[in-house]
């Protein structure tokens, strides 16, 4: 661990597949050093070589939805789950119409996300780093609470939609993947979705299947990515683990270890996950 510090000042290859473009993937300290993360990282005021999981979440998301031409002017987005996350704010700085959604507050409180500062209950809760200009914020941004395992039927045509490890958190493997299938119908065609979500790098056997925190195997996100391709969705997929020093770091509870692309929980390892999915028919 002695030269981590000088690996993380390294600069790889772009973090992409095919062409550079992202792949539904797992984290990897290669791809958030990476010079295009980086900018990202910039833009939305974290930290230079901030090696944490959540960090990574924002960085793909933004990169994935800018890749394929959705982060631009005109182009309406929702968010789930957006707690007090920065990307709200980003996509808004960048001129897009957004809905940005949370749990009720009352069921939020019984589920321990407002203590922990992973809730929203209003707009001013997503702008707090100040990315976007208020006027121009409150101009783009409308807020509205929403409950992930029971989706209304009342907002359609977005261009995009996204959540940042959120779909884990619904109870079970089943309730997460249902919402990822439900959710397709407010996307416009052409339109692209992005999730991130926990990825057992443990055991592609046992795992944790119910609770407040589920965790996903390779075999359970390969059948979703094929019942996508089922479904007619186009997805690409790459499942290859980082192997540099700090995919090597497992963090252990409470959770206070500066590097932290993978952590313990539940007894298996984790790490992100992000899921890219787009029309097949209508891509940019």
């Amino acid at each position: 661990m002695a030269n981590l510090d000088k690996l993380l000042r390294q600069n790889p290859p772009r973090p992409g597949g095919r062409d550079g473009v992202l792949r539904s993937c797992p984290c990897t300290q290669a791809q958030l050093q990476s010079e295009t993360f980086q900018t990202w990282c910039a833009r939305i005021g974290e930290q230079p070589m901030h090696m944490h999981r959540k960090v990574w979440e924002y960085c793909y998301i933004a990169q994935a939805l800018q890749e394929r031409g959705m982060l631009a002017p005109g182009r309406r987005g929702i968010g789930f789950a957006v707690g007090q996350e920065p990307l709200t704010a980003l996509f808004a700085s960048l001129g897009c119409e957004i809905v940005a959604t949370d749990l009720a507050t009352s069921e939020a409180v019984s589920a321990g996300w407002v203590g922990t500062a992973q809730h929203a209950d209003s707009l001013d809760a997503l702008n707090q780093r100040g990315i976007c200009p208020s006027d121009l914020f409150h101009e783009r941004v409308s807020f509205r609470f929403l409950d992930m395992r029971s989706l209304p039927d009342d907002q359609w045509g977005y261009d995009f939609i996204w959540s940042a490890c959120a779909l884990e958190h619904l109870g079970t493997l089943e309730l997460g993947e249902e919402f990822i299938y439900k959710s397709l119908k407010y996307l416009k065609p052409g339109g692209v979705a992005v999730h991130t979500t926990e990825f057992n790098v443990s055991s592609n056997a046992g795992t944790v299947c119910a609770g407040p925190d589920v965790i996903y195997r390779r075999k359970d996100l390969e059948r979703i990515l094929s019942h996508l391709q089922e479904l007619g969705y186009s997805v690409e997929s790459d499942f290859t683990l980082g192997n540099l020093p700090a995919d090597q770091v497992v963090d252990q509870p409470p959770f206070k270890h500066q590097i932290h692309l993978r952590l313990s929980l539940g007894g298996y390892v984790s790490t992100s996950f992000g899921l890219i999915i787009e029309n097949a028919w209508s891509r940019f």
